[in-house]
């Protein structure tokens, strides 16, 4: 073909001629590919990776497989494209050459080692002196790009990209091999420019931030690109070398940054949240209904017990009307009467330790007063209180540091005196009580989310007989939190009082809470907010699941593990940082856990959080549940976790990820997690499906209902290197040879419908299995 080429390329040439020569041009290089794609598939079957040479043999390979799946392609200078096949095709012959040398040698001892190792090293001598023609001869530079960070959370994507990097250099794949230095250095220089920006106060430096993230989102693209053979050669080549230089360029700002900050300017940590909920003010205009055994029993915890200061704390999940019932307690008439004292303080996250104790001094004494600085508020403040009968409210304490400065002043004399403490963190509650266990709120009882919307509605009217069934079924879809309960009020007694505007109500239920800045999710977003960057992304996950889901916490772990969510400590094993988490959580209030005797234990989001962490999910670009094509094709910015609800009648096969042979679309290449379930395939379509391209993939689950696998897909399957969870159906005798290839793989669930399964001796050679 070269000859030819050489000989024609002068010649005045006919159009049949150039034309024939263009697809030539066009057919060779999938031809050169498909041969090294089964040359690569042949050495994982007969040659095993502790083979001498068959490392470096498949890290070559993985890089002329960029080469040829970017050929022929607009950056590469077409009159050169002739040239480089040929140097290519030369190459891959002595490949050829090497791998059978190989495979001989593993079935006789006898073969020449030192012959084959010779090779090998001018193999890849000629193999660096085409890196560099690449770059100075085929290839012509890329023109600058600008590159902007998409997602909205920065440290969220930090924290996520910096485990991205770790897993990679830990994968031990040939696709890492080519360019694992290059990772490791990039790792490095993110960790050490995140390690200081998240001790500085993040207003100060926000240009810096934005430009890390920039930079950030682009490592990852071009080290993902390269893995998946995404213009992988003009990223390894050009782009590549360029993101290192910008990165070690920032570092070396960052470095310097200590000396630029004002001494007298205190650091502060990044995740407190951009705008806090707007503080609570206790607005005596709101309707106060359930909970009657709760205030009940509150009521005699506070009147009567012990003479000793008693701390009484109430947590709950978010909106679940904590401070609603510490409101309706602290006003109560047996309670006022019963003490000297009281005084209401309202902590939230950002707050002033001395003018909280200030205000709560001027409640106590009914004054105005201000206090200069050298006046020590929290002693004037114990001062006043010692002797006397008093209650005090800390509403909304997040931590225990927090509880601790503001409890200081509060003298235990034997009056019967009493603190009422609000937190959503169980820690908070059990570190603050005294004798008295914490009270967690339950949620509303129907009849009690109906006392609420039926006197926000009607006042001291009865609802109309015609709108009692949608009234209840709008209530019913409140699910018992009171927050929730108490917005759709007011939402429906603004409106008309008739059958369509209550349909209206009830069939967008979710958009009047989520479709505008209501107090709801400002409650929820607050309390993710607070969340340590290391726990989002576990916490987000929980909503992969269908709402009302009881999720097992043993299996959710494996799911957290194989997602590459979480991470090892040097103090804790990855299992105890796991549990840690769903406890935190747990204590946070916003997973509710179940442990009902005779089952494993369990946990579920509660709808409105569920609901929270799907919008926050998608913004972040973490998953998304996709039913049709329209929704598969509608953003070439693919999440990294993407779930399949596959209907037949609903899905184009060209737009279907499975059915892309040539993966043509950049979002669909990037994925790391796949799950499809839903109609079973059609038989006929079989041949249309591949893996091979979903090169990132650490998660697989092919749902037995959508098919059961069986042709080359197992040995697709087998070189996906990455992959630590995979789940399928078959009705296959033995997992191909390939699978030996799963150095990554964690677990394996095989639906065989009962039929045997042989596993081959490599795969107890598997050792994370």
């Amino acid at each position: 073909m070269y000859i030819c080429y050489t000989n024609l390329k002068d010649s005045p040439l006919s159009v049949e001629v150039g034309r024939f020569i263009n697809q030539l041009l066009e057919t060779s290089p999938e031809v050169l590919r498909e041969y090294l794609i089964h040359l690569q598939e042949h050495m994982v079957t007969v040659i095993t990776p502790s083979t001498p040479g068959a490392r470096n043999i498949h890290v070559i390979i993985e890089f002329l497989l960029i080469i040829f799946t970017d050929v022929p392609n607009d950056f590469i200078h077409h009159d050169k494209l002739f040239d480089l096949l040929a140097r290519v095709g030369a190459l891959i012959r002595e490949v050829s050459t090497l791998v059978h040398d190989l495979e001989e040698k593993s079935r006789n001892e006898e073969s020449t080692y030192e012959t084959s190792c010779a090779t090998l090293d001018l193999l890849v001598e000629k193999i660096e002196f085409l890196k560099e023609d690449l770059e100075h001869v085929y290839l012509k530079a890329p023109e600058p790009c600008q590159w902007c960070f998409p997602m909205n959370d920065g440290h969220l994507f930090m924290h996520l990209l910096l485990i991205h990097l770790q897993n990679l250099l830990d994968s031990n794949a040939y696709s890492i091999a080519l360019i694992k230095e290059e990772i490791g250095l990039l790792k490095e220089a993110l960790e050490f420019i995140g390690s200081f920006l998240v001790n500085v106060e993040q207003g100060l430096y926000k240009d810096l931030w934005a430009r890390v993230l920039d930079v950030a989102y682009e490592a990852k693209d071009v080290i993902d690109s390269i893995i998946v053979r995404d213009k992988g050669l003009l990223h390894l080549i050009f782009s590549l070398p360029i993101t290192i230089k910008e990165i070690r360029l920032i570092k070396e700002d960052v470095s310097q940054l200590p000396e630029k900050i004002p001494k007298n300017r205190s650091l502060t940590i990044v995740n407190s949240p951009k705008q806090p909920v707007e503080s609570k003010s206790l607005i005596t205009s709101k309707i106060i209904v359930g909970f009657e055994e709760e205030t009940n029993w509150l009521i005699n915890q506070l009147t009567s017990g012990p003479k000793d200061l008693d701390v009484i704390s109430i947590t709950g999940m978010p909106g679940s009307g904590k401070t609603t019932l510490a409101y309706k307690v602290y006003n109560d008439k047996s309670v006022c009467s019963h003490f000297d004292l009281r005084a209401w303080c309202t902590v939230d996250q950002d707050y002033d330790e001395k003018n909280l104790l200030v205000k709560l001094f001027n409640q106590v004494t009914g004054s105005y007063l201000k206090f200069s600085e050298d006046i020590d508020v929290a002693d004037e403040l114990r001062r006043k209180l010692h002797g006397s009968r008093y209650l005090i409210v800390l509403d909304d304490v997040w931590d225990i540091d927090t509880w601790d400065d503001l409890t200081r002043p509060f003298p235990n004399v034997k009056k019967g005196s009493r603190i009422i403490l609000t937190t959503r963190q169980m820690e908070v509650a059990f570190h603050g009580r005294g004798t008295t266990d914490p009270l967690n709120l339950r949620l509303l009882r129907p009849e009690e989310s109906w006392e609420i919307l039926e006197k926000r509605a009607f006042g001291k009217e009865s609802c109309p007989d015609e709108l009692l069934d949608v009234g209840k079924e709008i209530f019913q879809n409140c699910k018992g939190l009171p927050l929730v309960v108490d917005l759709i009020a007011g939402v429906i007694a603004g409106l008309e009082k008739s059958k369509a505007m209550w349909f209206e109500v009830r069939n967008n239920l979710n958009s009047f809470i989520f479709g505008s800045e209501v107090d709801v999710m400002k409650v929820i977003e607050l309390s993710c907010n607070h969340l340590p960057h290391h726990m989002k992304p576990c916490f987000l996950y929980l909503a992969k699941y269908p709402k009302d889901t009881k999720i097992s916490r043993d299996l959710l772990k494996v799911y957290w593990r194989a997602e590459g969510l979480v991470e090892q400590t040097e103090m804790k094993s990855l299992e105890e940082v796991m549990e840690n988490y769903l406890d935190n959580l747990i204590s946070s209030s916003l997973v509710i856990a179940f442990n009902e005797i005779g089952d494993s234990p369990s946990c579920q989001l509660h709808d409105l959080v569920h609901g929270f962490c799907l919008i926050k999910a998608r913004r972040e670009k973490l998953f998304v549940w996709i039913n049709s094509s329209v929704s598969s094709s509608s953003s070439d910015l693919m999440p990294c976790i993407v779930n399949i609800d596959y209907h037949k009648e609903h899905f184009e096969l060209n737009n279907f990820v499975l059915f892309s042979s040539k993966m043509e679309r950049h979002s669909d290449k990037h994925l790391y997690s796949l799950w499809i379930t839903g109609d079973k395939m059609e038989d006929r379509l079989f041949d249309a499906c591949h893996l091979r391209d979903l090169r990132l993939l650490r998660v697989l689950v092919l749902d037995p209902s959508f098919m059961m696998v069986k042709d080359s897909l197992p040995n697709e399957i087998g070189m996906l290197n990455h992959l630590r969870f995979l789940s399928i159906g078959t009705k296959v005798k033995s997992m191909p040879s390939s699978f030996s290839n799963l150095w990554n793989l964690e677990t394996l669930l095989v639906n065989n419908e009962r039929s045997t399964l042989l596993l081959l001796p490599s795969f107890w050679d598997l050792v994370k299995l």
